[in-house]
């Protein structure tokens, strides 16, 4: 992985044969994000998306081992008792175009991926907190706003 930084926004190069979620969360960890937006695009050799099923409290995972583009990657990045929390989904479509997507829970660069982070922990938002809290109802971790 590479990076520079631009004002609020990093630009990364998330290099073939890195994992996306656990480079970007190391990268968080560094580089002190707590409060940020991601988009991304790129490609893929393989990688597992899911579904959170409500009224069984489960994600649903399907894992692909094929070359694929990334169409559409993108998420937030808030924090889980103190710790950057990364919650991103991403669509990636087939040699036929067929598109394949959910909550990202893992995926291997086939080739690169072009990362952006819009840091919102500087600047006007510098000292706002969005903490992650888990909500029994629902079973997910939601959005707690401390501040």
């Amino acid at each position: 992985m590479q990076f520079r930084r631009f004002g609020n926004k990093y630009f990364i190069r998330i290099d073939k044969g890195e994992e996306i979620m656990s480079t970007l969360k190391k990268f968080c960890e560094t580089e002190k994000i707590t409060l940020a937006e991601i988009k991304a695009l790129g490609a893929v050799d393989n990688f597992e998306v899911g579904l959170f099923d409500v009224s069984e409290k489960k994600y649903h995972a399907n894992k692909f081992n094929f070359p694929a583009e990334i169409t559409s990657l993108w998420g937030t990045v808030t924090t889980k008792e103190g710790k950057p929390y990364l919650h991103i989904h991403m669509s990636a479509a087939d040699v036929e175009g067929r598109l394949y997507g959910g909550h990202l829970v893992r995926a291997v660069v086939g080739a690169t991926c072009e990362m952006i982070v819009y840091d919102l922990s500087e600047g006007d938002s510098k000292g706002f907190v969005v903490e992650r809290k888990f909500n029994d109802e629902v079973g997910l971790n939601l959005f707690e706003f401390v501040n």
